[in-house]
C-alpha cells in the first residue's frame, strides 16, 4: 500500500503542485509558440510525454552504466533518439500537425523539462518510479498546453478543435493568437495554479509561527508590543 500511494504520489505531484509550466515555469517557448490551437497541444504535448516516459526509463536503466563526467551529454544522446522517433512517426502519419509544429518539435531535444527530470529523478530512482514521473509531469505538461490552446483558439478564433463555438456570439479576439495574448492566458493560468497548489497564502492564514522570518516581522512585534502594553 506505501509503495502505491508512494507511486501516486509521483505521478500527481507533475499535475498542480510541481507542474512542469505552470509551477516551474519550464519549456515555455513550445507553450507560448504551439498552443495557438487545442489540437496543436495535445499533439505537443503528447509528443513531449512519450519522450518523458521512454527517456526517464532508459536513463534510469543505465543510471548505473554512465560515468558521472559524461551523464548531460549521454542524457541528451538517449532524448534525442525518441525524439528522433516522435519526428518521424508525426511526419509520417500527421504531416499537417509536424507543419503546424515545425521547429518545435526536434526542440523537444532541449526542452527543460525532460533533461531536468532525466537529471533530477530518473539518474537517481528505479525504473517503475521513474516512469511514472514522466508521466505525470507529461500529463501536467499536456494539461497546461490544452488549457492554453482551448482559452486562446476559443477567444482568438471563435473555435474549439476548429469547431465554431463563438460564431453569431461574438468577434474573435485577434490578439489571443499573437503573443501578447498568448502571456495574458500564460499569467492567468499560473495564477490560477499558484491558488491550487494553496501557496501563496498569507502569514495569518498558515500561522505566523511557521514563517521563517518570525523573529524579524514587524507585524508580529508590534502586536505583542500592544499586548504588553495593554
Amino acid at each position: 500500500m506505501e509503495e502505491k500511494r508512494g507511486l501516486w504520489g509521483e505521478f500527481t505531484k507533475g499535475i498542480i503542485k510541481e507542474n512542469p509550466v505552470l509551477r516551474l515555469i519550464l519549456g515555455c517557448c513550445a507553450t507560448l509558440a504551439v498552443t495557438t490551437a487545442a489540437s496543436n497541444a495535445i499533439g505537443m504535448g503528447a509528443a513531449t510525454t512519450f519522450v518523458l516516459v521512454c527517456s526517464n526509463a532508459a536513463i534510469s536503466l543505465l543510471r548505473n552504466v554512465i560515468p558521472n563526467k559524461v551523464r548531460i551529454p549521454a542524457f541528451i544522446t538517449i532524448i534525442a533518439g525518441f525524439v528522433t522517433v516522435v519526428q518521424l512517426f508525426i511526419k509520417a502519419f500527421s504531416p499537417a500537425l509536424d507543419t503546424a509544429l515545425g521547429v518545435f518539435l526536434p526542440l523537444i531535444v532541449v526542452n527543460c523539462i525532460i533533461l531536468g527530470r532525466a537529471e533530477m529523478f530518473a539518474s537517481k530512482n528505479k525504473v517503475l518510479p521513474s516512469i511514472i514521473d514522466g508521466l505525470g509531469m507529461g500529463v501536467g505538461f499536456t494539461a497546461a498546453m490544452l488549457a492554453m490552446g482551448i482559452v486562446r483558439e476559443l477567444l482568438g478564433a471563435g473555435t474549439v478543435f476548429g469547431l465554431p463555438v463563438l460564431s453569431g456570439f461574438m468577434e474573435p479576439i485577434i490578439i489571443f493568437l499573437l503573443p501578447p495574448g498568448g502571456f495574458f492566458v500564460f499569467g492567468m493560468l499560473i495564477a490560477l495554479a499558484g491558488k491550487l497548489s494553496k501557496e501563496g497564502r498569507a502569514p495569518e492564514a498558515t500561522g505566523c509561527a511557521n514563517c521563517p522570518l518570525a523573529a524579524s516581522c514587524s507585524k508580529i512585534n508590534e502586536k505583542e508590543g500592544k499586548g504588553a502594553a495593554e
